[in-house]
């Protein structure tokens, strides 16, 4: 725990450890990433509301929760002037608005924004995802958690006892959730990787420190669930995701940093962080500044315009430019987790000292032309393993996954999300891409050095091959695949040779753009009367 200055009569004393002198002690990559976020934040800050204003101009003024409390994290790890005050009144704001009726699914839940109406009203109706969203609990609770460990000695005793109070609900209103296959009702599995390691987490933790014995064994039980799923391949359920991946680690650092050493997460944790690196290590480009694919969950299909989790973890150990961040991240797509620094720049030191240095290392350099394959599960998903294979080579990059599973757009039921089949490029001009629009429950492929098939093992003559192809600053209009900038490709397979080409633009076209990305979509159909297993090839070539 960090000890920092003292109140004594409504004032700091200027005692031991300097105001500030916490993210003075950061790295400098660190440090550069808390203060840059923070300033960005502070130009957000409503001081009459006590909360952050929604990121989005969309919502005309209105307030945001979850990213609120992780300024207010960052409001006492900076600790200048009326910080810490702001901060206190943050965190009581938020835990004002936790709803704290027993009988109500949302029991322990946080409010999206302080001006919402009743979740579950007439006039408000309950829906989850929608109205109400249980992983708040988690995102909100570790945070508190968080001030407790780090921060204790700021914050008022009477802040404290709310903070334990409001843990407490969340704990037992995350105990409500349980998987379901029905999209409407919850769907928190271990398999959900980065909600299920943050709920096991505050269940312990909170048990702990309460000493409430259920409840601390009820995260012990939850995690040694989790701990077993990763360990049949060491690998993460919610897998290569450029966001996920991100909040994963977080709530594993959180597992070995602030658990006792008897408890299975502490054990673990440094072990799954070990392994996740390792594959992240794998699929990282520098060159291209991206994680190749697939991706399991994405919000984007180039982390040089979007903004994911790992980017700002990938900051403090390698920069921020090496990251793919460009220079005022605040404008790149999914802009919001910018809003993570604060979290990420507490926990860095501890990251990176699970790191192994080999990896770290080799994060600014590509490592030269290589395969990697791996595999993981996500039941009750999946009838069988996810397998994986990517292959990548100096400018380009291609995996793809095979997959059996009981819905179209993988465990998170979000085919805007599922990228099945990736290829990555430098075009010369910009990185673009092509991946696989799901549309069916079952995938084979086969991944080759500038090569890849495609086949759906349940397919019929109704099948659809839909290929989403990245735009080109050079070129903004295309007819063809001979239009396609740094990148020659043939298509051939039992496929149509026609296909129908589509555009999907802000401002018009056949479609909206996915994840803000506007693209071209290329649509393979099969032959009249097709029989056998449909199958796509794209042989691929470097132009330029």
């Amino acid at each position: 725990m960090y000890l920092s200055t003292p109140k004594a009569l409504g004032l700091f004393a200027l005692v031991g450890t300097a105001v500030g002198s916490y993210v003075k002690s950061m790295s400098s990559n660190t440090r550069e990433m808390f203060t840059e976020c923070m300033d960005w934040m502070d130009t957000y800050y409503d001081s009459d509301a006590g909360y952050l204003y929604d990121f989005s101009a969309a919502t005309a003024l209105r307030h945001e929760t979850r990213s609120s409390a992780w300024y207010a994290l960052g409001l006492l790890a900076r600790n200048e002037g009326t910080d810490v005050a702001e901060a206190e009144k943050i965190i009581q704001n938020i835990i004002s608005g936790q709803y704290t009726v027993t009988s109500e699914e949302w029991y322990g839940n946080y409010q999206q924004e302080p001006e919402e109406p009743y979740v579950g009203s007439t006039v408000y109706p309950a829906t989850i995802y929608g109205s109400w969203d249980p992983n708040w609990r988690g995102f909100v609770s570790t945070t508190l958690i968080l001030a407790m460990e780090e921060f204790s000695d700021l914050l008022d005793k009477k802040t404290q006892k709310l903070i334990l109070a409001s843990l407490y609900k969340a704990t037992v209103g995350d105990s409500y959730r349980f998987g379901h296959l029905d999209s409407s009702q919850d769907n928190l599995y271990p398999s959900y990787s980065n909600p299920s390691i943050m709920r096991a987490f505050v269940s312990g933790w909170t048990g702990r420190r309460l000493k409430e014995s259920n409840m601390t064994k009820a995260g012990e039980t939850y995690a040694q669930e989790i701990i077993d799923l990763f360990n049949e391949q060491n690998t993460l359920s919610e897998f290569n995701s450029g966001t996920y991946t991100g909040v994963s680690l977080f709530g594993l650092i959180l597992w070995s940093k602030y658990l006792p050493k008897d408890s299975v997460m502490t054990k673990n944790g440094p072990s799954m962080i070990k392994y996740t690196w390792e594959a992240v290590s794998e699929l990282w480009h520098p060159g291209l500044r991206n994680m190749a694919g697939p991706w399991d969950r994405s919000y984007g299909y180039d982390m040089n315009r979007y903004l994911s989790l790992m980017a700002l973890w990938f900051w403090p150990l390698i920069g921020k430019e090496n990251a793919g961040l460009i220079s005022k991240p605040e404008t790149m797509s999914h802009m919001a987790d910018y809003a993570w620094g604060p979290l990420f720049a507490v926990l860095a030191d501890k990251h990176k000292s699970l790191i192994p240095k080999k990896i770290v290392k080799g994060l600014s350099t590509f490592s030269g032309e290589h395969t990697f394959t791996t595999s993981t599960r996500s039941p009750p998903f999946d009838n069988a393993p996810r397998n994986f294979t990517t292959w990548l080579s100096d400018k380009i990059t291609i995996g793809a996954e095979s997959f059996d599973e009981i819905v179209v757009g993988g465990p998170a039921r979000s085919p805007q999300s599922f990228n099945p089949a990736v290829i990555q490029w430098d075009t010369g001009s910009e990185i673009s891409f092509i991946s696989l629009f799901p549309t069916e429950m079952a995938l084979d492929v086969e991944v080759n050095p500038l090569n890849l098939t495609l086949s759906y093992p349940y397919g019929t003559s109704a099948s659809i091959f839909t290929l989403v192809v990245g735009t080109f600053a050079n070129i903004r209009t295309i007819s063809g695949w001979e239009d396609v900038q740094g990148l020659g490709v043939t298509v051939s397979g039992n496929v149509n040779e026609a296909y129908e080409l589509s555009f999907g633009g802000t401002y018009g076209g056949s479609s909206d753009p996915i994840r803000d990305f506007e693209f071209w979509n290329f649509t393979y159909t099969m032959p009249a009367g097709f029989t056998g297993v449909p199958t796509i090839v794209l042989d691929l070539e470097l132009l330029g």
